[in-house]
């Protein structure tokens, strides 16, 4: 069942981020602002494979999910087809609603690899992998990527993708070499969208870069003509980012304590507190006492301390 064919556009789904969409989180957000589709963050299909027995499960803590986050994708990262394939096979076994399999990660570890982005320069590995995935899972395989490597060259790199007929390609609009350092270019959005009339017209095009909020999500879709629009940045402390609710600072602070629970219940032994550190600037600002109380919280080593912190604070 391809759940992308039932769902309404624009889509708008959560991006994939390292140490951030992680099981904790993505059960905050479900809550509070569900996207249409949500993503894990990367996870190694090599290690998913060869990794020890406790290598394997500190893995499998970034591929848990609740029903509440459906439809969910599992995105995984590969430069070998026959690793790609045992991996895709686990994430059905695991009833995930849909494979992405990165593309564009910068990375240099992964890259290394030869996985990430440094099949762009590699498309005929990359459709190896995609074939491996889409036979491995059975299920609506996806593809997140960029417009290039050192240079736009979206117009040789994207047809060969789109000829393996995925279900989505996620095109972040910048090159690998741009980063995140330079403004997203969505008119190469638009280019893909013209691409994949011309190749492959059941595949979505979702755009990806600088999208600060649905509203803009909207306009951007419109403006490219795309499917759909991944946000990443703009969830960070923003739980509610995809129900466009604007929360009070006592709610703000809140659900900061229910989140750093959620990542000692979660991850502790897993991940080091210090990751959930990651959201607190963006949780604690923009209202008075906002820069005192983090400081506190950068402070702390576990989610009671943060709960005690925060309980001063909004008694004050």
């Amino acid at each position: 069942m391809n759940f992308w064919n039932k769902l309404k556009k624009p889509i708008f789904v959560l991006a994939p981020m390292a140490d951030v969409t992680d099981a904790s989180y993505r059960k905050i957000i479900a809550k509070y602002g569900k996207p249409d589709v949500m993503w894990t963050e990367f996870v190694s299909a090599d290690g998913l494979v060869r990794a020890t027995k406790e290598g394997k499960k500190k893995l499998m803590k970034d591929l848990e999910f609740g029903e509440n986050e459906r439809p969910i994708v599992a995105q995984l990262f590969s430069a070998n087809p026959e690793y790609m394939f045992e991996a895709a096979k686990l994430i059905k076994e695991l009833g995930f609603d849909g494979l992405d399999i990165n593309m564009g990660c910068p990375d240099k570890g992964v890259e290394k690899q030869g996985a990430g982005a440094a099949l762009i320069k590699n498309s005929k590995l990359a459709r190896e992998i995609i074939k491996s995935a889409k036979e491995g899972f059975g299920g609506p395989v996806s593809v997140k990527t960029r417009i290039g490597y050192n240079k736009d060259e979206l117009d040789s790199w994207l047809p060969e993708i789109l000829k393996e007929g995925v279900s989505a390609v996620t095109v972040h609009a910048r090159t690998r070499k741009e980063m995140s350092k330079v403004k997203a270019q969505w008119e190469t959005v638009a280019r893909a969208v013209k691409m994949r009339d011309e190749i492959a017209p059941e595949t979505l095009i979702i755009g990806n870069g600088d999208v600060v909020d649905i509203n803009d999500a909207r306009k951007k879709c419109e403006d490219a003509g795309c499917d759909g629009a991944m946000l990443g940045r703009a969830i960070f402390g923003n739980p509610w980012l995809f129900s466009e609710k604007v929360p009070s600072v006592k709610e703000k602070l809140n659900v900061l304590v229910e989140h750093s629970k959620l990542f000692d219940e979660i991850l502790c032994g897993v991940k080091n507190f210090s990751v959930m550190k990651k959201h607190f600037k963006s949780y604690v600002s923009g209202f008075d006492g906002a820069v005192e109380l983090r400081q506190k919280l950068m402070d702390t080593n576990n989610s009671k301390e943060v709960g005690d912190i925060v309980l001063e604070f909004l008694n004050q």
